[in-house]
């Protein structure tokens, strides 16, 4: 069995991202490369106990950057996006540090 917090490694927090998860309840995750959207579904619904409905997934391929003279790559990633059942959020600002 695979450990379901390694399959996740963030959430995506971009104005486009906070868009589509106010209008549409989308959450936008980085996931493992080699994970399929069964394992992702499975893993957002145990760690953040809600309903998935549907889970797309994407390649984002690096891109060029320079730093003067120098050019280099970002880091290429596997990108996942989550519909979350209507009525159910996860709050992705939580602290849920205990004191």
């Amino acid at each position: 069995m695979k450990n379901y917090r390694d399959i996740i490694i963030r959430p995506i927090i971009t104005e486009k991202s906070m868009k589509c998860m106010d209008a549409d309840n989308k959450i936008t995750f980085e996931v493992k490369k080699g994970t399929n959207k069964t394992e992702i579904r499975q893993a957002v619904e145990s760690i953040f106990k809600v309903k998935v409905e549907k889970v797309n997934t994407v390649n984002v391929k690096p891109k060029k950057k320079r730093m003067g003279k120098y050019v280099g790559k970002t880091k290429a990633i596997h990108k996942a996006i989550v519909k979350i059942a209507a009525g159910q959020d996860i709050d992705l600002f939580a602290d849920n540090t205990e004191k």
